[in-house]
């Protein structure tokens, strides 16, 4: 490999795309603030963003909820304190795994589509043809995908938020004998709605994160199908490194100080 190829896809490269999905995210507000919305394209990319991802969310939600209750429950048996099982998974899920982990399958999922068609545009001009046609590339392509993410994305984890319950609820009755009642109640005690704006507030962010990078990605793709490629797979990396970023600095400043939701439990 030259030491131009190396370039081309080394870390200069890639601080370069993505200071451009920054500017790609501030053009896209400033055509939302001004209404510039294409409602058909917007409703195309919500049904691709969220019930054709709805069953994989879901399933990884069942999962997570029964092996998180798993590895819970049997240590806070030991301790006593088996009350709080359902409630501790309630918390987990809420503030983190439910938001983080459907993002991380949208990213997988819905960015590397996003990156790899609007990188196949470009590499075969389209994306030129739509400018000579008077067509904003950022109106027609990117604002209905980034709606699309930010409303979608919420919608998915509060209904993964429900089927990692249902899991945990399952595992928690099944194996350790915790009756349902005093599963859904502790929930109910120590899940505040602070919690679940929260996971809406990350949510969002998520999705615009997605959004932003994938298109974006797709938008500077160059050296044709192996370009493509590239940028599909960057892009998705890329996704998942800032998610876990964004979601350490979002935690950070929703959740300072020291909690009291297990006090609430006892």
């Amino acid at each position: 490999m030259t030491s131009d190829t190396t370039s081309k896809f080394g870390l200069g490269t890639w601080s370069q795309r993505l200071l451009a999905a920054v500017f790609l995210g501030g053009q896209a507000m400033v055509h939302l603030l001004r209404g510039k919305i294409h409602w058909r394209n917007t409703r195309e990319q919500m049904a691709a963003v969220g019930p054709d991802s709805l069953f994989i969310a879901l399933l990884t939600a069942v999962f997570v909820g029964a092996v998180f209750t798993i590895q819970v429950a049997r240590e806070f048996i030991n301790f006593g304190a088996g009350n709080l099982v359902g409630g501790v998974l309630a918390v987990a899920l809420t503030r983190e795994l439910s938001p983080v982990l459907t993002a991380v399958i949208l990213a997988g999922r819905v960015g590397s589509a996003f990156a790899a068609e609007i990188g196949t545009m470009r590499v075969t001009e389209q994306i030129d043809a739509m400018l000579m046609l008077r067509t904003d590339p950022i109106d027609y392509l990117v604002i209905p995908r980034l709606l699309a993410c930010c409303l979608m994305l919420p919608i998915l984890t509060l209904l993964s938020l429900v089927t990692g319950m249902l899991g945990g609820l399952l595992i928690s009755t099944s194996m350790y004998g915790i009756s349902d009642t005093m599963f859904l109640d502790s929930a109910r005690n120590l899940l505040g709605s602070w919690d679940i704006l929260s996971a809406m507030i990350k949510a969002c962010c998520f999705g615009m994160l997605i959004a932003v990078i994938g298109c974006s990605w797709g938008l500077t793709t160059t050296g044709g199908a192996k370009g493509v490629g590239q940028s599909t797979t960057t892009a998705v990396v890329t996704a998942l490194l800032i998610i876990f970023v964004s979601n350490f600095f979002l935690s950070w400043i929703m959740f300072q100080g020291t909690g009291s939701a297990l006090l609430q439990g006892f």
